[in-house]
C-alpha cells in the first residue's frame, strides 16, 4: 500500500533536508520554525540549495501551464531539482516537466502522505514518490485545511534555493510561498503575463516589488 516507505525524519537524522533548519525564528501570521520532523517518502534522500520551488495558480492558464512545463524541464536538464506542492494547476505541470526529462521532483503535500490531495493527482504523486521524494508535516492519515496548506508553503520556500512564480492571481496560495522566501532571504522570481489576464495580476505585484511586505 501507499504506507509502504514512509519514514518520520528528525533534524540530526541522515534523510533530514537541512534546508529547513533555516526555519528557525522566521514565522509570519504566527506559523514558523522548524518542524518537529517531516514524513517522508521516496529514494531521492538529499534535497539540496541547488532546487528552485516552481509554483503558481491551481486555475492556471494554457500559458501558466505550458511556461512551468518548460521551465521545470529546463532547469531539471540543468542539474537543478523541481520542488512543488503537487496541487492542480502550475504545481502539477512543473512535477510533469521534470519527470518528462528523466528527473527527480520533490512534492510536498499539505496533507497525508498515504492520501495525497488532490484526488485527481494521486498517479502523478505516485510517479513523483518512485525517482523523487514527497514530504509533509502532516502525519499519515491526516486530511487537508487551509492551515496546512499555509505552513505547507513555507516549507515549499525552504526547501529551495528560490522561488519561480509562474501564474499567480490576486490571492493565489504561491504568493504566500513567495513571502515565505522572502523571509527567508531567498531570491523570488515571477514569469510575466498578460496585462489583460487576471490570472497574473498577483505576479505583476511582484515584478513590481509589491508583495515584498
Amino acid at each position: 500500500g501507499r504506507e509502504a516507505g514512509i519514514a518520520f525524519v528528525v533534524p540530526g537524522d541522515t534523510d533530514w533536508p537541512v534546508a529547513l533548519d533555516d526555519l528557525s525564528g522566521v514565522t509570519r501570521d504566527g506559523r514558523g520554525g522548524v518542524p518537529v520532523g517531516v514524513w517522508r517518502r521516496g529514494p531521492l534522500r538529499e534535497v539540496t540549495r541547488r532546487s528552485v520551488a516552481v509554483v503558481g495558480s491551481r486555475a492556471a492558464s494554457p500559458y501558466g501551464v505550458a511556461v512551468a512545463t518548460d521551465w521545470a524541464a529546463g532547469l531539471t536538464d540543468l542539474g537543478v531539482l523541481v520542488v512543488s506542492g503537487a496541487a492542480y494547476g502550475v504545481d502539477a505541470a512543473a512535477h510533469r516537466g521534470a519527470l518528462a526529462v528523466g528527473g527527480p521532483t520533490v512534492a510536498v503535500l499539505a496533507g497525508g502522505l498515504d492520501q495525497p490531495y488532490p484526488r485527481g493527482n494521486a498517479g502523478l504523486v505516485e510517479r513523483v514518490a518512485e525517482t523523487g521524494a514527497l514530504l509533509s508535516e502532516a502525519a499519515p492519515g491526516s486530511t487537508v485545511n487551509r492551515g496546512r496548506f499555509l505552513t505547507r508553503n513555507r516549507l515549499i520556500a525552504a526547501l529551495a534555493g528560490g522561488v519561480l512564480v509562474v501564474e499567480a492571481g490576486q490571492r493565489s496560495g504561491a504568493l504566500s510561498t513567495a513571502r515565505w522566501a522572502l523571509a527567508l532571504l531567498r531570491p523570488v522570481g515571477a514569469v510575466p503575463g498578460p496585462v489583460t489576464s487576471a490570472m497574473s495580476v498577483g505576479s505583476h505585484r511582484l515584478v513590481r516589488g509589491l508583495e515584498a511586505a
